[in-house]
């Protein structure tokens, strides 16, 4: 995730206590350093509790029988996590716990066995959401091409830093994941050493999602629910998100009144008003793109008039836990509409579409070749309008897939659209395609 500030930018970190930082940029409403933090470093939040900040972190309760981790970071960080934990503390994980079942939270629970394995002591239990393994059997079934859109998402983030989400590897899921031991269908309790902890499903991001609630502690630990950007309700290149029930589940969250909110990705948060400000705001959002999309739907709109249509108030965007920096408001309306809605747009010609390279082609029979495309979306990208100017490019490289000077066009057009977006999502695939036309282009 290149998510706000930079996750990388490591040297622009001046306040090493996150929970001194998140009061800090919450009480502020800006935030003038990193706020998601990939440093696989460890603090120390409360008495026997932790947080390695990583992608994803780990969250660590230590008990009088052992620690209790949620989440076990993704493949590549799991030993730097695992070793951070073991500078803190050595006792045996007793149970390590798994918000949801994607890669950045499960992936490095190889590491955990390993380190097991090292200091002689028995393995842990792993506790999950039932749909947690029908997660990871998908995983199995679409194993190229979760690759293929991950290396698209993720393209442009280099492995070096530790992401763990595009190595390359024939396999997506690594071999070495370990599958939950014991799940659940709605709520479950657990008792270690004393410390006792409710696990409460809630759909969200995906629907495998547990939340928990830790009484003792006052402490919320609460996933991807909560991940200090715009919330990851709209991933064009995944499954359906549940932005409505993921709202229903903050609400539920705040009526704890928590003095302790930790999160699997950006800063923790302490103090109840700070807790309850941050997990409103992200409802607010949510609730008003379900009613503002279902509105128009409901008055016939078309899906194209739907996503120019709904907005979020640009304050709102301006917070440092809702800038659209990995996911984005237009693509959670998508997402609305594919849950309320179904797959057709409601333009008759998409219903039953021709090949795009057929449709390519009568368009540059029409205008008498593809150069006056080629021009006019030259123009229209110089002058900002990036939509329009992609749709003319499309159109002449679908007509002539292997012109070399159409790709180089198109390589261009799409790195001056990756320039000016936000979310990591829309870079991404305008890389992608930019990648795609310069190999094109330079091919002797």
């Amino acid at each position: 995730m290149s998510l706000h500030p930079k996750p990388r930018d490591l040297n622009k970190i001046r306040t090493a206590d996150p929970v001194v930082l998140s009061s800090q940029v919450i009480d502020l409403g800006r935030a003038d350093e990193p706020t998601n933090r990939v440093s696989n470093e460890l603090s120390e939040i409360d008495d026997d509790i932790a947080i390695v900040e990583s992608f994803s972190h780990m969250v660590v309760f230590r008990t009088e029988e052992g620690l209790v981790t949620f989440d076990a970071s993704g493949a590549q960080s799991g030993e730097a996590v695992v070793e951070s934990l073991r500078g803190w503390r050595t006792d045996p994980v007793h149970s390590l716990v798994y918000t949801h079942g994607h890669l950045d939270h499960v992936g490095g629970s190889g590491a955990l066995i390993a380190d097991a394995d090292k200091l002689g002591y028995e393995h842990p239990t792993v506790f999950g959401h039932e749909n947690v393994p029908r997660r990871l059997e998908r995983y199995e079934k679409t194993n190229e091409w979760n690759i293929l859109i991950n290396r698209r998402q993720f393209g442009g983030v280099s492995p070096k830093h530790g992401l763990g989400l595009s190595h390359g590897h024939p396999r997506f899921l690594p071999e070495d994941t370990v599958w939950p031991d014991v799940v659940y269908t709605d709520e479950m309790s657990l008792k270690v050493g004393g410390l006792e902890m409710e696990f409460h499903h809630g759909k969200g991001e995906t629907d495998d999602h547990t939340w928990a609630w830790v009484p003792s502690k006052k402490a919320l630990v609460t996933g991807d629910l909560v991940i200090w950007v715009f919330p990851n309700a709209g991933n064009p290149q995944k499954v359906q998100r549940y932005p409505l029930e993921w709202a229903s589940v903050l609400r539920q969250m705040i009526s704890y009144d928590a003095e302790l909110l930790l999160p699997a990705h950006g800063l923790p948060i302490s103090g109840k008003d700070r807790i309850r400000r941050v997990l409103s705001d992200i409802a607010d959002v949510l609730e008003a793109l379900v009613r503002d999309t279902v509105a128009l739907m409901n008055g016939g709109a078309s899906l194209n008039e739907v996503i120019h249509e709904v907005k979020v108030d640009e304050d709102k965007l301006g917070l440092p836990w809702l800038q659209p920096l990995y996911d984005e408001p237009e693509f959670v309306v998508r997402n609305i509409w594919r849950m309320y809605g179904g797959w057709w747009d409601a333009d008759p010609a998409s219903l039953k579409p021709s090949l795009q390279s057929d449709l390519a082609s009568e368009l540059v029979s029409l205008v008498g070749g593809v150069s006056p495309l080629v021009s006019r979306a030259q123009e229209l990208a110089e002058n900002g309008d990036f939509r329009l100017s992609c749709h003319l490019i499309e159109f002449a490289a679908n007509a002539e897939p292997e012109n070399k000077k159409v790709h180089g066009v198109r390589a261009e057009i799409y790195k001056m659209r990756r320039a000016s977006e936000s979310s990591l999502m829309s870079k991404g695939v305008f890389a992608s395609a930019m990648r795609e036309s310069e190999a094109i282009s330079s091919d002797e």
